[in-house]
């Protein structure tokens, strides 16, 4: 990808539709704000513990926060992506996990990605991505460095094989 918000990263497509494409990147971690911050800013009680770092999601809304987590059981409305993996924008989410009581594996994001109809499509056309499927492992359980290489690798790539030029055999 020669666009450089996107080099290495992660995105987790979340939506698509002839509509469009929503996805938010999983190995971005904000260096500009933490999620100590996000919660004593939103009067959210801090949990115990280590809090885990917050996400830049992609160029699109970055003001806008959502979680992305595992959805052992349903935790208000959201957008189910999977029937294991769903995308929220609801703070009492956030109250939830910060009384223990929420999801064990999660991913606040600041902004997301987004593309307009046919948009993603072209840009698969071009090579300019390579698809594999989520892996629960990948998204919550691997460094953020890592994971780019790991979601290849498990699907038989190694991406240190691949250049900056693409094309089509």
């Amino acid at each position: 990808m020669s666009d450089p918000r996107f080099r290495e990263q992660v995105i987790y497509i979340c939506a698509h539709s002839r509509d469009g494409s929503m996805g938010v990147a999983i190995n971005n971690p904000n260096q500009e704000i933490t999620m100590m911050e996000i919660l004593l800013s939103t009067n959210i009680p801090l949990p115990e513990g280590p809090l885990p770092p917050v996400y830049t999601g992609g160029p699109v809304e970055t003001e806008s926060g959502f979680i992305l987590y595992r959805a052992e059981q349903q935790h208000g409305s959201g957008l189910a992506v999977t029937p294991e993996i769903a995308l929220s924008r609801e703070s009492r989410l956030l109250e939830d996990i910060s009384k223990g009581k929420g999801p064990k594996d999660y991913l606040f994001l600041l902004g997301y990605a987004g593309w307009g109809p046919g948009q993603l499509e072209a840009e698969l056309l071009d090579n300019s991505w390579l698809t594999v499927p989520g892996d629960i492992g990948v998204l919550f359980h691997t460094p953020d460095e890592q994971k780019w290489k790991k979601a290849a690798r498990r699907f038989g790539i190694d991406i240190s094989m691949f250049s900056g030029v693409v094309g089509n055999a």
